[in-house]
């Protein structure tokens, strides 16, 4: 891996770590904009690197550095959210993989990979809440609790953020065709 992709890994994990920090309070899984971090890096930098960089976002918060919404540490493995963060690995990977494999460039094809993305990190989030809730808090959710806190709620901000990225990408991605993406292929 060359140095230049190192950095952009490290950039879309601090960007991730910023979006942690941009928040509302919901019950149990506070809305971030973090999300946008993960369109933008499976979108830019491609399907590996893209994980990559939400890889190290997620390992730094569990090395002890608080970047998470709710602090950081091996700990937060017990955490509602933690499912969310697995979501963003396999999210970035998803939508850098669709974006690439099919070549997207309109507004509309680009803001479907990202709702993808998105139903991939809600996916593995309210698996996770459930289980914490249930098993490690023990006070547990029912489904449609599960789905209203980890799902219904943040969905309208997630869209919101899924359409204003896929504008950004649309514009982006021809002109960083032959730096980061490229080297985010390889």
């Amino acid at each position: 891996m060359k140095n230049t992709t190192i950095a952009f890994a490290a950039l879309f994990a601090a960007l991730t770590a910023v979006g942690a920090f941009i928040k509302i309070p919901i019950p149990y899984i506070p809305f971030t904009l973090q999300i946008l971090s993960v369109y933008l890096a499976g979108a830019l930098l491609g399907p590996k690197l893209g994980s990559l960089s939400q890889l190290c976002y997620m390992l730094i918060g569990l090395v002890g550095l608080p970047i998470f919404a709710e602090g950081g540490g091996p700990s937060y493995l017990l955490k509602p959210t933690f499912g969310y963060l697995i979501g963003y690995v396999l999210g970035a990977y998803a939508n850098g993989w669709f974006i690439q494999r099919f070549n997207l460039k309109r507004i509309y094809s680009i803001f479907f990979a990202n709702v993808s993305t998105l139903l991939i990190v809600y996916f593995f989030g309210c698996l996770w809440l459930y289980g914490s809730m249930k098993w490690v808090i023990e006070k547990p959710l029912s489904l449609h609790e599960t789905l209203l806190f980890g799902f219904y709620l943040p969905a309208p901000g997630d869209l919101l953020l899924a359409a204003m990225s896929a504008a950004i990408i649309a514009k982006m991605r021809p002109r960083l065709k032959n730096t980061i993406i490229k080297q985010g292929a390889a």
